[in-house]
């Protein structure tokens, strides 16, 4: 059965749910308020992405959150069946998503691209846990995230170390097929998808380093024909991770990918919840093609120090992709800080902005254009 379930509602139940995140926007504690024994967390929510840029610094103590192309060698439309809740299965022909606004994308320099190298910037929304609300992950909703909201790229998270995540006890083969169901919805309406490896309480994306390594050999193998799919491997890596461990990691889950899908973008996460993207600046990963590196803001803590650091390493040639971002304060908790919204939204201006290859709502935040009588829709 279908549910309409008005925005407005959907803040109550966020004040509620004390802040629970899609990519995740905070650290361990974030994540431990969102899951309380039973699923407080609140439905998702839509915004519409803005551009920006960004560098802040951030102690490791602030809980961060948590075009048209000419490429064709992947296939056409995706076939999957229509609506319906995430979990059941949902056929994959190895199609890709022959509507995809740009097509095949690859990184040039330090900016997403199209196949005939115009710079693109991806903007949609996140999933919250697909463990939590599997309802989410149906074909109407995403449908008319990408009819009536603009969106033209989904984020799945899943993830790995909360309550039911996928090296938490979670049913791994449930999980698994809600992000195929995931990738074939969003193939079926012509967008994006990214397959995001929700690390948050686990910190350290060595900790799961096999699992990881097993999940992206299945996923990419299920997805090497299709030219909308997107790979990011470590949400969030924090508690004193540091970027040469996030990086010995990349080393090992990246070819991983690259024997089935040789060329899928791929988003590496960067110390300290994504944000010291200014240490990948100055130690790459080498080797591969189609690499971007993972920037997470929330207006309200990140503000112009963060904007600088994004700023400096876009200069010094990284290409970046916000692949988490939202209005309120990194908890997740608090009032919105439109105010410091639009001081990111105010980089649209720069021509630097052109590098930032994506930017992706939180789902449970708003965003500073947001209509907030809009609803969208949720089957159980």
């Amino acid at each position: 059965m279908s549910k309409r379930l008005y925005l407005t509602a959907i803040v109550a139940l966020l004040l509620l749910a004390l802040g629970i995140g899609a990519f995740h926007m905070a650290g361990e504690r974030r994540a431990a308020e969102k899951m309380t024994g039973t699923q407080k967390g609140a439905a998702e929510m839509l915004a519409h992405g803005e551009t920006s840029e960004a560098g802040t610094e951030q102690t490791a103590e602030t809980e961060d959150p948590e075009t048209e192309t000419s490429e064709e060698s992947k296939g056409t439309a995706g076939s999957g069946s229509g609506g319906g809740s995430g979990s059941g299965a949902v056929s994959h022909s190895g199609n890709s998503a022959g509507g995809s606004s740009y097509g095949a994308l690859h990184v040039s320099g330090t900016h997403l691209a199209d196949g005939n190298g115009n710079p693109v910037q991806l903007r949609g929304i996140s999933t919250h846990g697909l463990a939590w609300f599997p309802e989410y992950v149906n074909e109407e909703l995403f449908r008319q995230l990408h009819e009536e909201w603009n969106v033209n790229v989904i984020r799945l998270a899943m993830y790995t170390a909360e309550y039911g995540g996928y090296c938490s006890g979670g049913d791994q083969a449930q999980l698994k097929q809600l992000v195929k169901n995931g990738v074939q919805y969003a193939s079926n309406q012509g967008m994006y998808a990214i397959i995001d490896w929700h690390i948050l309480s686990d910190g350290n994306p060595n900790q799961h380093k096999k699992e990881a390594k097993g999940f992206f050999q299945e996923m990419s193998q299920t997805f090497s024909s299709y030219s909308n799919v997107l790979y990011e491997i470590c949400n969030e890596p924090n508690g004193g991770t540091s970027w040469s461990e996030i990086k010995s990691y990349a080393n090992e889950v990246i070819p991983v990918i690259r024997a089935n899908d040789p060329d899928a973008v791929i988003l590496v996460g960067t110390p300290n919840w994504s944000q010291y993207v200014d240490q990948a600046a100055a130690d790459p990963i080498t080797g591969y093609d189609n690499l971007m590196y993972a920037l997470h803001f929330y207006a309200a803590t990140h503000k112009e120090d963060l904007r600088t650091r994004m700023k400096n390493a876009l200069d010094a040639g990284l290409p970046i992709f916000v692949s988490e971002y939202g209005i309120c304060d990194a908890s997740g908790n608090g009032a919105l800080d439109i105010e410091q919204a639009n001081a990111w939204v105010d980089y649209e201006g720069d021509e630097r902005v052109l590098k930032v290859g994506g930017l992706v709502h939180e789902a449970e935040v708003f965003g500073p254009d947001m209509v907030m009588r809009r609803d969208f829709t949720l089957q159980s």
